[in-house]
């Protein structure tokens, strides 16, 4: 039975599924004029190992997740870059898939673009105007906010509780029946993209976006929502606000992920602590593992702690697993057709069911590395089925271990395998001098060599 920390709810509940067996997954994409920042790797990477586990687990997911190709910052930097909004939403939408796949995140199902679901919007925005539940300025169209019932419950306040800090946190327009209420069509201005509606030219708000995207793939009732805690308020309380004032049926359950620290301080642009994933990845082409170990040890639901100290550690501990599997390699293991450890797999199946816990599922990972180490020093014949289950548990989380020495720099990783042969051969060749020259030479590099009876393996220190 898999259960999820439910936001909207606030309580561990059974995720009951709209069609048994299948899940449909919403997670909001990015919107798309920077580069990518840890943040953006932190969300997307969370739902990528719900989805995996998921999948692992037997369940058909459904996944999307948007781009947001419109927006006042993409016009912002179109303007102050002389160039469209559609070539600045291109260029860094491509950047951003790239550093997606650099992290191994696997593509959603389908990845809408806003630009391409605005005639739905207008839709959307029509029937809530049909409804009085919306309504017309100069300025664009609104939402009465105030009609809506149980507005608050997403975030666990009143809509009185919201509207005491609304002057601080709401565009003023004094065309609006309420501060609270919110703009899901924006009147045209000047050197700005516009499309047609029944109330003038003009461009969607941020919020009728995702539910237009989300109900028009996944339909009614879909199962489960997903973002950064971030997003509870106002973006995914709008939403929710928009689809119940339409009379529509929207997700049926609320996951949302925690922000991270970095250097101990919460990342933002305006303490300079902002980092940008391709600037870790160009620090060390394992980081991009040594994040996604990173996030597994940490529950999604709290914060991630981001630093030179714990990316070395999770290095290491990658280095722990990629060690153990040459070592397998070495001694002639045939893991590939071993039996899994039942009894591992079962509470590696409890720890993810339990609001996807991830920290416990790795622990389960690292004991089944420990007991891989032991069991082939020992001879054991039952070495294959630790590696074969350390190996299937972290796949499941879109972890590899091995492969190209899983290290992420294959090409690295063969000029030391050649340096461990050549040092081999010297030893066997009597030519001392030699191998104690390799060795120091790999010693520098921070590589450990450890002669085993099949054979030697290596591992960075």
């Amino acid at each position: 039975m898999l259960r999820i920390h439910d936001t909207l709810t606030d309580e561990l509940v059974e995720l009951k599924p709209r069609i048994p067996g299948e899940i449909s997954l919403y997670a909001c994409g990015p919107t798309v004029y920077d580069h990518p920042h840890l943040g953006h790797a932190r969300q997307a990477m969370t739902y990528d190992v719900a989805r995996r586990y998921l999948e692992w687990a037997g369940w058909n997911v459904h996944h999307v997740a948007n781009i947001t190709d419109i927006d006042d910052n993409i016009i912002n930097r179109a303007t102050s870059e002389g160039v469209t909004e559609p070539e600045i939403a291109q260029h860094w939408e491509a950047i951003y898939l790239e550093v997606m796949d650099d992290l191994n995140i696997l593509a959603p199902h389908d990845r809408p673009r806003a630009t391409e679901y605005v005639d739905e919007m207008v839709e959307f925005i029509q029937v809530l105007v049909d409804r009085d539940a919306a309504y017309a300025t100069d300025s664009g169209v609104y939402l009465r906010v105030r009609s809506v019932e149980g507005y608050g419950d997403l975030v666990h306040r009143t809509v009185d509780e919201l509207a005491e800090g609304a002057g601080t946190r709401v565009e003023i327009d004094h065309d609006k029946d309420d501060p609270l209420d919110f703009a899901l069509w924006k009147a045209a201005k000047p050197g700005e993209p516009t499309w047609d509606s029944p109330w003038g030219p003009g461009r969607p708000g941020w919020h009728i976006e995702c539910v237009a995207m989300s109900l028009g793939i996944l339909g009614d009732g879909f199962d489960l929502h997903g973002g950064g805690n971030d997003l509870v308020f106002p973006h995914h309380t709008n939403e929710r606000a928009e689809a119940i004032a339409a009379g529509r049926t929207f997700s049926r359950y609320w996951m949302h992920n925690a922000m991270l620290n970095i250097n101990g301080e919460k990342m933002s642009k305006s303490l300079r602590n902002y980092t940008t994933v391709r600037e870790l990845l160009d620090e060390d082409p394992r980081n991009a593992r040594a994040l996604r170990l990173l996030l597994l040890q940490t529950h999604y639901r709290k914060i991630l702690e981001i630093n030179s100290e714990v990316i070395e550690t999770a290095r290491a501990g990658l280095d722990r697993m990629d060690a153990m599997f040459r070592k397998a390699e070495a001694a002639g293991i045939d893991h590939a057709a071993a039996e899994l450890d039942a009894e591992a797999v079962a509470e590696f199946t409890k720890a993810m069911n339990h609001d996807f816990g991830t920290p416990e599922a790795m622990a389960i990972v690292f004991e089944q590395v420990r007991a891989a180490n032991g069991a082939i020093d020992a001879g054991d014949p039952q070495a294959s089925t630790a590696v074969r289950t350390a190996i299937e548990l972290a796949g499941a989380l879109g972890l590899e271990i091995g492969g190209d020495n899983g290290s992420g720099d294959a090409e690295g990783d063969a000029e030391i395998d050649a340096l461990v042969d050549q040092r081999t051969e010297a030893k066997a060749a009597k030519d001392w001098a030699t191998a104690d020259r390799i060795r120091d030479e790999l010693t520098e590099r921070g590589i450990v060599v450890e002669d085993t009876p099949s054979g030697p393996i290596w591992r960075r220190a």
